[in-house]
């Protein structure tokens, strides 16, 4: 497979063209950024060690069922995805309070919720991704009633198998972020799943091991991101 030109460029990867039209490369940089990209840093191995995270965990939701874009990892830094179009409509499951919903509800963060919530938003950086409900999906036509039933359907799946698979791993899926696609007209699970969009506690000690370290200024980003990734099974020999 063949890498072309460069297509996309977000905040923490890069999209290039292939020589089959229906693949594509992604490029996971050192990267990081809050504010929806307004402050910028980059840290060493960051982008590899996201790229063998989302690896891993597309392929654990792949084997339960979970149609994926996920082909093969090219290198530390890329893989090699199907090509899809992209519905801009995000999923957010929250199972416990942090972020946000801590200040907009004025709740403790760290409370349980259950049954878990799932926040829809518009996928706009310039409008700082608006929260939205499925009338808003229906009414402006940003995803079929058919395709949104199976994008809440898969998103409803992914919490129940990523929430056991964590916990095993000793850590606590508080919330994250999936984003879906089309591919041949079938609801694809797209983008990237790592500590950049979704956040993990340890499960004894309540420690941040995500990107709220940055957000937060609490240091230790990478080797937070590297425990978890070898929670998981991420092997960096």
């Amino acid at each position: 497979m063949k890498k072309l030109a460069e297509f996309y460029r977000g905040k923490a990867k890069t999209v290039y063209t292939t020589d089959d039209p229906h693949f594509v490369i992604l490029e996971f940089r050192n990267d990081i950024s809050m504010l929806d990209g307004k402050y910028l840093k980059q840290f060493d191995r960051k982008g590899m060690i996201n790229n063998q995270f989302n690896y891993i965990i597309m392929q654990k939701l792949l084997r339960s069922g979970i149609p994926t874009q996920i082909e093969r990892v090219l290198s530390h830094h890329e893989t090699l995805v199907k090509k899809l179009k992209m519905i801009p409509v995000e999923f957010v499951v929250r199972n416990r309070a942090a972020g946000s919903i801590v200040k907009r509800l004025g709740i403790k963060e760290g409370q349980i919720l259950d049954p878990p919530l799932y926040d829809l938003f518009l996928k706009n950086d310039s409008m700082n991704d608006p929260i939205i409900n499925a009338s808003y999906c229906r009414t402006f036509g940003w995803v079929s009633e058919v395709h949104f039933a199976k994008m809440k359907e898969l998103t409803y799946q992914t919490n129940h198998i990523l929430k056991n698979f964590f916990d095993d791993a000793g850590l606590i899926l508080v919330d994250f972020k999936l984003e879906f696609g089309l591919f041949n007209d079938e609801v694809v699970l797209g983008d990237e799943f790592s500590p950049d969009v979704s956040r993990l506690w340890d499960k004894k000690t309540l420690k941040k091991m995500d990107k709220d370290l940055f957000r937060q200024s609490l240091g230790g980003v990478i080797e937070a991101y590297e425990e978890v990734a070898r929670r998981i099974g991420v092997s960096f020999n």
